[in-house]
């Protein structure tokens, strides 16, 4: 059947220019698939080495989506232009930070010293309980000097009860009147200029990093919509709408969050500076900024609060500490199942074990930035979420 053998020589040449083509498919797809892997990973680096100057820029739009809110919200009450709404918004904050300073600055130094004085106290004690109770605090140390005298007096209580006729007491520490030698004066001197370097490098590092989240506030609050129009240019045209509806609902969320989470700052360090003063705590004014400050971060922030409050009370009697953790405990009620549900009811719902778990997870690996952050990415991620499931239910 010689008309037979084209037909056989076309099936075959098509049967090999299909499994041509279906290796061109697959190395394509493990090019592309390679490339996407080693981009992911490079991403993920690029994040890991530079994750304090993300937090810094993140921290920074936080603060202008909170100046942009504040500035929203006096656009209701007055119509003045956005720029004009601004500077009062800002003023307001600055007058209001400088009377705080300016009133009740020597009270804050004085209250400040008194906690740490107090929680160095009561560290102490921890640690001669923990002594006493068989123990090792080797690892907590508070001092030379007082291990030394505690060591001394340790070794007369075990002389005296081998031999309670002969009892022993603790020899005075004997007067050294030698002078230091010049390499221990050179050590010295190398140690307290390293500590100094220490703070000094700490110190501009902080109000650097303070300067830089104000200025990034500033800019972005200005000017919201140059990075709004800018933000949504990169990305591609096909999918600009979808991009548009993403970024509404995401700042319309970080807005709603943070004049919720303002207020409910602000209520905390109210009624907890109140409360402690009632109880008769001497540091309840520094003791209720730092509870209001802490409240900005979720569950771990109101553990360390209460931490802090219930052991500066302790100074003043096992009354005054009770009297304080009650207090803990209800302000917390109020902030978990009062405020929270109804400030917050609209902008955020994570279930807080979700949250809790991402804010362990971002606090091991990038530290206290990402441990006060943890909430706001949670807000972005999970609108992305939402929007997707819900144009794919819809579509």
């Amino acid at each position: 059947m010689p008309a037979g053998k084209p037909v056989d020589g076309i099936k075959l040449a098509v049967s090999r220019d299909e499994r041509h083509q279906g290796r061109s498919d697959l190395a394509w797809a493990i090019t592309v698939g390679g490339i996407g892997t080693l981009l992911f990973a490079a991403l993920l680096l690029f994040t890991w080495n530079f994750a304090t100057t993300l937090f810094l820029i993140f921290a920074g739009m936080l603060l202008g989506v909170a100046l942009t809110a504040m500035s929203h919200r006096l656009g209701q009450l007055v119509s003045l232009p956005h720029a004009l709404r601004l500077v009062i918004v800002c003023l307001a904050l600055a007058v209001m930070l400088s009377g705080v300073v300016f009133l009740g600055g020597t009270t804050i130094a004085q209250q400040a010293t008194a906690l740490s004085n107090t929680i160095k106290s009561q560290l102490v004690g921890v640690k001669a309980f923990l002594d006493k109770n068989g123990i090792d605090t080797s690892y907590f140390e508070l001092g030379s000097a007082n291990g030394a005298a505690s060591d001394s007096a340790k070794t007369a209580a075990d002389k005296t009860a081998a031999d309670p006729a002969n009892p022993v007491t603790p020899a005075p520490p004997s007067p050294q009147h030698n002078l230091p030698s010049a390499s221990t004066l050179a050590s010295s001197g190398g140690a307290i200029v390293t500590q100094t370097l220490k703070l000094l490098l700490g110190t501009v590092s902080a109000v650097g990093n303070f300067f830089i989240v104000l200025f990034l506030g500033l800019a972005f609050a200005a000017q919201p919509a140059v990075y709004y129009d800018g933000l949504l240019f990169l990305t591609p045209a096909k999918y600009r709408a979808r991009a548009t509806v993403i970024v509404d609902r995401i700042g319309e969320t970080l807005e709603r969050w943070l004049i919720a989470q303002i207020i409910t700052m602000f209520v905390v360090f109210a009624v907890t500076w109140i409360g402690l003063a009632i109880i008769g705590i001497q540091s309840s004014f520094i003791l209720g900024i730092q509870a209001g400050l802490l409240a900005f971060i979720p569950t771990v922030g109101a553990i360390i609060a209460g931490l802090i409050v219930v052991l500066a009370s302790l100074a003043s009697g096992w009354i005054a500490a009770v009297s304080a953790l009650v207090l803990f405990l209800g302000v917390h009620a109020l902030e978990s199942y009062v405020l929270t549900p109804l400030l917050q009811r609209q902008a955020l719902d994570i279930p807080p074990a979700t949250l809790f778990a991402f804010q362990i997870l971002l606090g091991v690996v990038f530290g206290i930035w990402g441990l006060a952050l943890a909430l706001p990415l949670m807000a972005i991620v999970k609108v992305m979420i939402d929007y997707f499931r819900s144009t794919d239910g819809t579509a």
